[in-house]
């Protein structure tokens, strides 16, 4: 049974640009009770929700999502709460050091490889530090863990959107960043147990108030 109340149906577009991570995402919604769209193209689409997951290379994942970009910045434009996973968090900026390519530039910024001398990529379950409210977060606690993967992380021009950072070896990045109707977490909320849950369900419930 689904776990939030609604009083109306509400739709969640999921956008396949080709860069895989699709299917968890998708299972953890609609575990919510929302209703779940795999969109392949987003013409003449206008969800309640929006998620860009993404796992893989930034070069590539800008290509692939350029077909598309017009149209996500329309639906973030209308208020459509957006949520961007991993590489679909560092698509929400403007470029990355990891390789050729533009991003959506919905956030000023660049995505920088992790200044680190712990090993490289990041592979396992670290601490969320908050430092922002937000609704994304409600319920959520400094100190909880969280799963990550990846090398590269965002270094935002406006540092009123990190609404969390994670320590990593010696080095701080941002975890969860987010203004708005717009967000990003660099980890995959889809696998990291209960606290994952909570901020999927949190986005959900942004989806029902739209």
């Amino acid at each position: 049974m689904p776990e939030i109340g609604m009083t109306r149906l509400v739709r969640i577009g999921v956008l396949n640009y080709g860069v895989g991570n699709l299917f968890s995402v998708v299972s953890g919604l609609r575990r919510l009770g929302a209703e779940v769209d795999l969109l392949e193209s987003l013409s003449g689409v206008e969800p309640d929700g929006l998620v860009l997951p993404g796992v893989g290379n930034f070069t590539e994942g800008a290509k692939n999502i350029h077909a598309h970009r017009e149209k996500v910045i329309d639906l973030v434009d209308a208020g459509t709460p957006t949520l961007g996973i991993c590489l679909g968090m560092q698509l929400l900026f403007e470029e990355s050091e990891e390789g050729e390519g533009k991003g959506l530039s919905l956030f000023r910024g660049k995505v920088v490889k992790l200044r680190t001398s712990a090993k490289l990529p990041h592979i396992g379950w670290n601490r969320l530090l908050l430092v922002r409210r937000s609704e994304l977060l409600e319920d959520v606690s400094s100190g909880e863990w969280v799963y990550f993967v990846h090398t590269f992380a965002p270094d935002p021009h406006d540092e009123s959107i990190v609404l969390s950072l994670t320590h990593y070896g010696d080095t701080d990045f941002p975890s969860v960043v987010g203004s708005n109707n717009l967000f990003g977490t660099q980890f995959h909320p889809e696998k990291s147990g209960e606290t994952g849950k909570k901020i999927l369900r949190n986005f959900v419930k942004l989806c029902v108030r739209r």
